[in-house]
C-alpha cells in the first residue's frame, strides 16, 4: 500500500463528502455541487474547497470538469485498517482479535464467519513438504 493512501485522514465533513463522490461518480462539478448543497447544505464555495482539499490529499481527481476517485472507497478503507492495524496493533491481527473481543463473547455466527475468513487466508505451505512419486521410487522421502 503507497505511503501517501495510509496518512489520508478525514473529518467527518470530508468522509461525508466522499461518501457522495463514491456513490455518484464520475459526477460533473455542478451536479456534485446540487448534491452537496441538498444533502450537507453547503454553498458552492464550500464544496470546491472541500474538494480541491481532498484531490490534493490524492482522493480524487478532476479532469474537464469530472469528478472520479483515484483510490475507491474499499482501497481507502483498507489503507486506513492497514494504517490502524500498525499504529495500534503492531500488525498483529490476534492482537486486535483479542483487544476487539476483550471482556464480550462472539455470537456463534460471527465466529463462524471469521473462520471462514482465516480459513480463506491462510498459506498452504504443503507443496514445500509434499513428497513427489519419483521422491519415494528413489528412497528420498522416509
Amino acid at each position: 500500500m503507497s505511503r501517501i493512501t495510509t496518512e489520508i485522514r478525514l473529518g467527518a465533513a470530508e468522509n461525508a463528502f466522499a461518501q457522495i463522490v463514491w456513490d455518484h461518480e464520475p459526477i460533473s462539478s455542478g451536479e456534485l455541487v446540487k448534491l452537496c448543497k441538498k444533502e450537507l447544505d453547503w454553498a458552492r464555495s464550500t464544496t470546491y474547497t472541500v474538494l480541491r482539499r481532498l484531490c490534493d490529499k490524492g482522493l480524487f481527481k478532476t479532469e474537464d470538469g469530472i469528478i472520479s476517485a483515484v483510490l475507491t472507497r474499499e482501497g481507502f478503507i483498507a489503507a486506513q485498517t492497514e494504517a490502524f492495524m500498525s499504529d495500534t496493533f503492531e500488525s498483529s491481527l490476534p492482537a486486535f482479535i483479542a483487544a476487539f473481543t476483550a471482556g464480550k463473547k462472539l455470537k456463534v455466527q460471527e465466529a463462524e464467519e471469521i473462520r471462514r475468513l482465516i480459513d480463506a487466508c491462510v498459506e498452504d505451505d504443503s507443496a514445500q513438504h509434499e513428497v513427489h512419486p519419483e521422491e519415494m521410487e528413489q528412497g528420498g522421502a522416509k
